[in-house]
């Protein structure tokens, strides 16, 4: 059917197509590598209440199964061939802009916080793994937060990253879901056999509503969000027809909500009013198992990078060279240049605070509720009055999506008044 056909150029772009497993693993990883800082998600059950922090969960994950369809849907019915496309069909050159600053922001955020995960789990691991290992002066580097980062990015990160086929990265895609699970699992054995003196207070285990209800609404958002992905993964299936989209979508959604669900009651319930931003800090330095997951999270880490890489190169071939051929000169230096810039960062920065909560939180929201719902409003048909059934849940949608934003930027910018709030620098 011709309506089946309309995104072809997306896979004709790439020299072959995967299957609906090869997509799903990384669509899945895409919302798991960022949602793995959804080891913090335990936290915004905290902060949001028990029953509402679950209520949270189910509602966002099926608002996020919606708008990554609806970007394909808008789309087709636009005539692009990526999200910056469509923004521009809908809203000319200033959507064209605004696109691919929040898509490049999220993307190249979520690379420097992948940096520096990878710096506060692998060392810590090696040191727990060899505890002399800091007496020998050559392999002392491993445990050496800077030389790791260096090694796993240029190692495992840039060659990955070096690719042109996102299908290609379903293995790794796949490992790093396998990764996630033994963090899953990690946490659920362990967290029972925590010492009491780590534990929370039993009596606030089951809340109704936190006093943090929309820092929750804003983190379980950020850990849910692959749309700045989902044109690519649509493009890379071999048959790209939105029946088959759709179930990569359904199944990787699902996959997602049940690790972070699982992942966040879990612990939840044990540390209760202690409940830390990432849960392994919960844990003792000395938990041999919850050692295993710290390495299963910076692996996580750099398999995944490369996604968000392909999303910053793919966001500045659209916007400057969208008319002109593929230049293998010009794919290697993006490469290079991004994945680079993102490293330094991470080598000098512990924690990258209110701007990543900034350009992380704000522009996550953006992509995932925002732009979706007011692209299709702009393509429906004109005649459709706002509140018809077609339209509505676009409305409500982006008006959920402007609430969260605002809200979200005005507590970032608050929390630089705080001694919290400030960067930490590692050098």
């Amino acid at each position: 059917m011709e309506d089946e056909i309309d995104l072809d150029a997306l896979a004709s772009k790439r020299t072959s197509g995967g299957g609906l497993l090869n997509s799903t693993a990384n669509m899945a990883n895409s919302i798991l590598g960022a949602g793995i800082i959804g080891t913090c998600l335990p936290y915004a059950v905290r902060q949001a209440g028990f029953f509402t922090g679950l209520v949270l969960l189910v509602i966002l994950c099926a608002v996020t199964d919606w708008t990554i369809r609806l970007i394909v849907v808008n789309a087709k019915l636009s005539g692009g061939h990526s999200y910056i496309d469509v923004m521009n069909h809908c809203f000319g050159s200033s959507g064209r802009a605004a696109v691919s600053f929040f898509q490049f922001s999220f993307a190249f955020g979520g690379m420097c916080a992948f940096g520096i995960i990878i710096g506060d789990t692998i060392p810590h691991v090696m040191r727990s793994a060899f505890p002399k290992l800091s007496t020998i002066p050559i392999l002392k580097l491993l445990a050496n937060r800077q030389f790791m980062i260096v090694l796993c990015t240029v190692c495992v990160s840039y060659p990955l990253s070096l690719y042109r086929d996102i299908h290609k990265l379903s293995r790794a895609s796949g490992l790093a879901l396998v990764g996630m699970l033994v963090i899953v699992f990690s946490v659920l054995i362990e967290g029972p056999h925590a010492p009491s003196e780590l534990k929370g207070d039993p009596s606030k285990k089951f809340t109704v509503i936190g006093p943090g209800i929309f820092q929750a609404i804003g983190v379980i958002s950020f850990a849910f969000v692959c749309h700045h992905n989902s044109l690519l993964i649509y493009g890379s299936l071999r048959t790209p027809t939105l029946d088959r989209f759709a179930k990569v979508t359904h199944i990787s959604t699902f996959i997602s909500l049940v690790s972070c669900t699982t992942l966040a009651v879990s612990a939840y319930v044990v540390f209760t009013d202690k409940t830390e931003g990432n849960i392994l800090n919960n844990f003792s330095p000395n938990d041999t198992l919850i050692n295993v997951a710290r390495f299963a999270f910076g692996l996580n880490m750099f398999t995944t990078l490369p996604l968000e890489l392909f999303v910053c190169r793919e966001v500045i071939e659209q916007f400057f060279f969208s008319h002109e051929t593929f230049n293998m000169q010009r794919h290697v230096f993006f490469t290079t240049t991004i994945l680079f810039s993102s490293m330094f960062v991470a080598l000098i920065t512990c924690d990258l605070g209110v701007m990543l909560e900034i350009t992380g939180g704000v522009s996550a929201t953006t992509l995932a509720f925002i732009f979706p719902a007011v692209c299709y409003i702009k393509l429906c048909d004109k005649q459709l009055v706002w509140y018809s059934r077609t339209k509505l849940p676009a409305v409500i949608c982006a008006a959920f999506g402007l609430i969260v934003m605002i809200i979200s930027l005005f507590l970032a910018l608050a929390k630089t008044w705080t001694p919290e709030g400030r960067t930490k620098l590692c050098v």
